[in-house]
């Protein structure tokens, strides 16, 4: 039985792929690669982003490269995330969720804390959690903190994400999780992690 849910920010309760997509574009403007749409992008997203970043170049990151990369990423994202908006269904299904439920995010958390209150939604929420160090790690480490910090159960969590890596992490601290179509990954890899898969946040909470 679900008795608290843990929800991913980026692509997930934030519909901010337009905005990653186009940061990632800008900041390979130097490599004259072929800019990519949304659909691009998920073909070649995975954790740690670096290594979706090798993927598009076809070669390893040289030395600092993806410090410089991640740099570039994040001032080119929080410009452009700034006219995106919920997921068309997140506030309703934050609403209508009778249980506890928190937000655990690889977004860094000076930057997450701020835009989460912007849009009214934080008293849904029993702890918010950002990354305090590097970006574009793994987020199995972070959840399990997230999970400790919380007091919770693992076995009475339900985590809402939208990549496989979210998937991931609710095993790694024995949760169960539901994928989401709207953001990062594709379907196709989504459904490979045996995990299921929603198109709608609200069809997620069905699960729960």
């Amino acid at each position: 039985m679900t008795k608290h849910i843990v929800w991913d920010w980026n692509g997930t309760l934030f519909h901010d792929i337009d905005a990653v997509v186009g940061a990632t574009n800008e900041v390979f403007k130097p490599y004259a690669l072929p800019p990519l749409d949304a659909d691009g992008f998920r073909a070649v997203y995975t954790r740690p982003i670096w290594l979706a970043y090798e993927r598009m170049l076809g070669r390893p990151l040289g030395e600092g490269e993806w410090e410089l990369l991640d740099t570039g990423f994040h001032e080119h994202y929080y410009k452009l995330s700034a006219l995106c908006g919920l997921a068309a269904d997140a506030e309703h299904s934050l609403a209508s969720w009778t249980g506890t439920q928190s937000l655990c995010s690889m977004a860094p958390h000076a930057h997450l804390v701020p835009i989460v209150e912007s849009f009214g939604i934080t008293t849904h929420f029993s702890r918010v959690d950002g990354l305090l160090g590097g970006t574009g790690g793994e987020k199995a480490s972070h959840m399990a903190a997230h999970i400790e910090a919380l007091g919770v159960d693992p076995a009475q969590v339900l985590v809402i994400g939208d990549s496989v890596d979210d998937g991931i992490a609710a095993r790694h601290v024995g949760a169960r999780a539901v994928l989401y179509t709207g953001g990062m990954s594709t379907r196709a890899e989504l459904e490979a992690t045996g995990l299921p898969v929603v198109d709608r946040l609200a069809d997620a909470l069905d699960h729960a």
